[in-house]
C-alpha cells in the first residue's frame, strides 16, 4: 500500500498524472523532463559548495566529480524516489547518479563559460517542447504552475514510471495503477467542471 504525506507516491502519481493525460504529451515529457534535469545539475555543479570536498584522487574522473550542490540536487532527488518506491526509486536513484556523474565531467570539461550557452539552450528547447506538448495535445496548463515543488519534484520519476509501466507492466504494489487512474480521472472531471463554470 501508498505511503502517507510527503512520500504518498499515489497521490503524487495523481496529480502529476491529471497533468499528463495526454499520450503525445507524455511522450514529450519522457524525451524532455531528463535532459532538463542533468543540464541543471551541470548549472549547480559551478555553484560553490560551503565545504569544498573531493572524494577520489585526481586522475581521469578525480578532478570533476566533487561532493558541489551538484551532487546534493542528485542526491536529493535519488533519497525521494528511493523511499517511495524501493524498485522503481533504485533505478531512478542510480539514473541521477548517473546523470551527476556525467553532468560533473561535461561541466568541468566545457568550463563555466561553455557550459552555461549550452545548458541555457538545452533548458530553451525542453522547455519549450514541454509548454507546447500542455498547449497543443494536453490543452492543460503545466503542473508546475500549480505546485511548483511537486512538479520539479515528481517529473523525473513520473515518466520513468510511465516508462515502466508501459513497457514492463510495473506497479509498485498491486491495484496500484487502477486506484491512481481513478484519482486522476476524479481529479480531471473536476477540472473540467470549474473550467466549463468559468465559461458559462
Amino acid at each position: 500500500m501508498g505511503k502517507p504525506g510527503l512520500l504518498d507516491l499515489e497521490k503524487h502519481f495523481a496529480f502529476y498524472g491529471a497533468y499528463h493525460s495526454n499520450p503525445v504529451n507524455v511522450f514529450i515529457h519522457i524525451i524532455f523532463v531528463w535532459p532538463i534535469f542533468f543540464t541543471g545539475l551541470i548549472l549547480f555543479y559551478f555553484v560553490p559548495p560551503v565545504y569544498d570536498v573531493q572524494f577520489l584522487p585526481s586522475g581521469l574522473f578525480g578532478s570533476a566529480l566533487v561532493l558541489n550542490f551538484s551532487f546534493l540536487f542528485a542526491l536529493i532527488y535519488a533519497l525521494f524516489y528511493f523511499c517511495m518506491d524501493k524498485k522503481a526509486g533504485s533505478l531512478a536513484a542510480l539514473l541521477c547518479f548517473t546523470c551527476w556523474v556525467g553532468a560533473s565531467l561535461i561541466a568541468n570539461r566545457l568550463g563555466y563559460s561553455l557550459a552555461w550557452k549550452v545548458v541555457l539552450a538545452a533548458q530553451v528547447i525542453c522547455w519549450t517542447g514541454q509548454f507546447l506538448g500542455h498547449g497543443i495535445f494536453e490543452k492543460r496548463a503545466p503542473a508546475l504552475l500549480d505546485n511548483l515543488v511537486q512538479a520539479f519534484l515528481m517529473a523525473p520519476f513520473f515518466v520513468l514510471l510511465e516508462i515502466l509501466q508501459t513497457v514492463f507492466g510495473y506497479e509498485p504494489y498491486p491495484g496500484f495503477h487502477a486506484r491512481v487512474e481513478a484519482k486522476i480521472d476524479a481529479e480531471i472531471k473536476e477540472w473540467k467542471e470549474k473550467k466549463q463554470k468559468k465559461v458559462s
